[in-house]
């Protein structure tokens, strides 16, 4: 699988804008995801909610150049992700659900990791970027430590710093408060906004966290059943009719009438 990389050094770090025309994706026979259409301004908070199964992390891969749709497009800044000048023209970079450190790395390690190996930069620059990234982060005093020492929310914090890294243009994020205390959620969500107005950063977010979303967010898709629901800003989203997003965003705990009944009668 292919990986993201970084824009070569000294490229014009500007946010990118992202457009999805006609997106299709599927696996086999399976369709996942069916006419996928928005647009991502440069320097944008845009977030993609969805119940389990929409489609939300293929949507994120198509975007990452991970995997190439079935059908339409996907363009940053009008090039197509998959291409290799594509990514070797924009810094991009993606913070995984389960932040995918290496275990027999330290801290340090993992965030000068790929720019050491890939020769990025000069040594000196990558521990000027590394040390910047914990500090923004308030990671210094975690430099030498492993990820077994490290917390849930300290382990989210140091895949995001390692992200910020390769001075990204685009910065992807693959359910960034998944398994974290509410606390801690909404410290992520501050790290996120924070990052937009310090790196001046496209952001496209996958998340379940409503209260995320409709906090950092300058605009969110919602993904049901593989399809675009709907495109909008939170406030617009708080005041929506639509009785699908309704219920999504504000379940009603109904013991009379519990959702998983209804599922088996529908299946």
């Amino acid at each position: 699988m292919k990986n993201p990389r970084p824009a070569a050094n000294g490229q014009n770090r500007s946010p990118v804008g992202v457009d999805v025309a006609a997106l299709g994706k599927s696996y086999g026979n399976q369709a996942v995801l069916t006419d996928i259409s928005f647009s991502v301004k440069p320097g944008e908070i845009f977030i993609i909610m969805g119940p389990s199964g929409s489609g939300k992390s293929v949507l994120l891969r198509q975007i990452a150049g991970l995997e190439e749709p079935t059908a339409g497009t996907v363009r940053i800044n009008g090039l197509d992700p998959v291409e290799p000048e594509t990514r070797d023209r924009f810094a991009l970079a993606l913070v995984f659900q389960s932040g995918a450190l290496f275990n027999s790395l330290n801290v340090y390690e993992n965030l000068a990791l790929y720019p050491l190996e890939h020769r990025l930069c000069s040594k000196g620059e990558i521990r000027d970027r590394v040390m910047r990234a914990l500090q923004i982060l308030s990671l210094e005093g975690s430099a030498q430590k492993y990820p077994s020492e490290l917390s849930g929310g300290m382990k989210k914090r140091v895949a995001i710093a390692r992200a910020l890294v390769m001075e990204p243009q685009l910065l992807l994020y693959d359910e960034p408060t998944s398994e974290l205390d509410p606390v801690m959620s909404a410290t992520i969500g501050e790290i996120i906004a924070t990052l937009k107005q310090e790196f001046q950063v496209t952001s496209i977010v996958v998340t379940h966290d409503r209260d995320l979303a409709l906090t950092i967010s300058d605009r969110v898709a919602i993904l049901m059943q593989g399809r675009l629901r709907t495109v909008d800003a939170p406030a617009a989203l708080r005041d929506s009719k639509d009785p699908l997003i309704t219920d999504f965003l504000n379940p009603q705990i109904d013991l009379k009438n519990p959702r998983y009944k209804q599922l088996e009668v529908s299946s």
